[in-house]
């Protein structure tokens, strides 16, 4: 006899029902940074006109959504069938995906044929009554009008033609390459000029080395793999903090604030959020250049659901 997952159960229930989140789940709120984004501002291919773009995080390691500690393979909690995490958040009214082969990540195997159906289905189930989303995101990258009404995108493993063409054709707005940006500069380079706003370059910080391959090893300076990336036309940054994701411990401001000094190209946020305070925070920097967030630990722990995140940013 199968148990139930009470992963699965608990998102399903975070995802669709407000009150299932903690009593606290706006805890902090009042202390946050400087309040809420710029009214009326444009989120530059997002999907989210005004406020911080929300990307609920599912990542992916054996066919399950799982969440690691500090993106450390062996901290895997699982959440069940990752389409059925992908379809909750989109129910509850995300408009992007940030989905991770973590497999592919670590060089242990691949989840590609699983998440193009994955991004296949939530193209399906964008057109079906009662599904959040518009019918379009128009002017997104990568996505018609007509088209889903979640955007995906997508990461881990991509480093050569054969994966990146792949990662492309499964209909995801954009890809994000983290390793192959450290270790292949030149054929970064060449892939964000045919490409341009459907890539965007992972930076996965510790302290202010770049960690590289799953976040095994180290790939040098931040700022130095910055400067060149400036150079090459980078798009989009997404820029995480290892030490702090699935730690639940507050995201690293000052970092965002390094960053968004010296690109006058969106960044996307991860790692540490814990509280809709955080998120408020985040959004704060929205002026500087902040775009999004990526949300993992924080859903899927019931810190608060995405209808409160999503109502929070917009205020």
């Amino acid at each position: 006899m199968n148990e139930p997952d009470p992963g699965a159960a608990l998102l399903a229930a975070v995802a669709s029902n407000p009150a299932a989140a903690p009593a606290n789940a706006n805890a902090g709120a009042g202390n946050d940074v400087a309040g809420a984004a710029v009214a009326g501002a444009e989120v530059t291919g997002g999907a989210v006109a005004g406020g911080l773009t929300l990307l609920p995080a599912v990542d992916v390691s054996g066919g399950q959504a799982v969440r690691l500690v500090q993106g450390a393979a062996g901290t895997e909690t699982g959440y069940g069938d990752p389409l059925e995490a992908a379809l909750a958040w989109q129910r509850a009214g995300a408009q992007w995906i940030h989905l991770v082969d973590l497999d592919a990540a670590f060089g242990r195997g691949s989840n590609a044929r699983l998440l193009a159906g994955l991004i296949g289905k939530l193209s399906a189930a964008a057109r079906l009554p009662g599904i959040a989303g518009s019918p379009g995101i128009a002017g997104s990258p990568g996505i018609a009008a007509g088209g889903p009404g979640v955007a995906v995108e997508l990461s881990g493993g991509i480093r050569d033609d054969a994966s990146l063409a792949a990662a492309l054709a499964t209909g995801c707005a954009r890809v994000i390459i983290g390793t192959a940006a450290l270790e292949n500069p030149d054929w970064v380079r060449d892939v964000i000029s045919r490409h341009g706003e459907r890539v965007a370059v992972g930076l996965d910080v510790r302290g202010t080395r770049l960690a590289a391959r799953g976040w095994t090893s180290d790939g040098g300076e931040l700022l130095d793999v910055l400067a060149r990336l400036e150079v090459a036309g980078c798009a989009r940054y997404v820029v995480t903090d290892v030490t702090r994701d699935g730690m639940l411990s507050g995201p690293n401001l000052d970092l965002l604030r390094q960053v968004c000094a010296r690109t006058g190209r969106p960044v996307i946020a991860s790692g540490g959020v814990s509280s809709l305070a955080d998120l408020r925070a985040i959004a704060s920097l929205r002026p500087l250049g902040v775009e999004g967030a990526i949300i993992g630990k924080a859903l899927y722990a019931g810190a608060f659901t995405l209808q409160q995140a999503l109502a929070a940013v917009r205020s």
